[in-house]
């Protein structure tokens, strides 16, 4: 993708782009406020309605149980894909959360596909040598503490450097140029997050140990 030169005079904000009630913006919400950048959050499962490219300072893009590759079934895909595009193409920060790091992926050029099973639970990925000299995941390697929950993956996006995978999961977190990240797994889930999520999760047995959520809810706050 090629940059774009940016316009005279736009004044830009924030934006959290959400797909479902239930799977909000958790910890990176609360550290995007204490850093004074108050994002905007924006229902796509209520309103497809986008703000122009220009108009956005930073992206984050959250997770949800819709397939990308189900733009028969959700229409708004294609165009929030066109969107993300449209952001990383003028070279600002892009954070994809799960379903946000498929959509990242799908935006790149990659495909995005079921997977060979589900991945759900409390565990680690580990970081790739790439991983290990990136600014943001380098100082928490060169293993990092994640919930898991997901049944699609993708192709890593060409020119896309990837910094950490799992056991079941190769493509687990990706870097494409210098701001904008891919991470399938999730590090933002706080308490509230976390009691939302219960209802939702697979029939599995979860147990939450809180050396664990805490472990988790600290790299999110990094």
């Amino acid at each position: 993708m090629e940059s774009v030169a940016e316009p005279l005079a736009v004044a830009r904000r924030w934006l959290v782009l959400q797909h479902v009630a239930w799977e909000g913006p958790g910890l990176i919400g609360a550290e995007a406020d204490a850093r004074g950048l108050h994002p905007e959050v924006r229902r796509l499962d209520i309103s497809t309605s986008l703000p122009l490219p220009d108009e956005v300072e930073g992206l984050v893009v959250i997770g949800g149980p819709k397939g990308v590759y189900e733009s028969d079934k959700y229409p708004f895909i294609a165009g929030e894909c066109s969107f993300i595009a449209e952001i990383v193409r003028r070279n600002r920060p892009v954070l994809g959360v799960c379903l946000g790091a498929q959509l990242l992926a799908k935006a790149l050029g990659a495909t995005v596909f079921p997977g060979h099973k589900l991945e759900v639970g409390f565990g680690f990925v580990n970081l790739t040598a790439e991983g290990n000299r990136d600014p943001l995941f380098g100082p928490e390697g060169p293993q990092i503490p994640v919930f898991h929950w997901h049944g699609d993956t993708f192709d890593l996006p060409q020119g896309a450097t990837l910094l950490a995978s799992s056991t079941q999961y190769r493509h687990q977190a990706f870097r494409f140029r210098q701001c904008a990240y891919g991470l399938q797994f999730h590090i933002e889930p706080d308490a509230s997050i976390w009691s939302a999520w219960r209802n939702h999760l697979p029939a599995l047995s979860i147990d939450v140990p809180e050396q664990r959520f805490e472990a988790i809810a600290y790299v999110g706050r990094r």
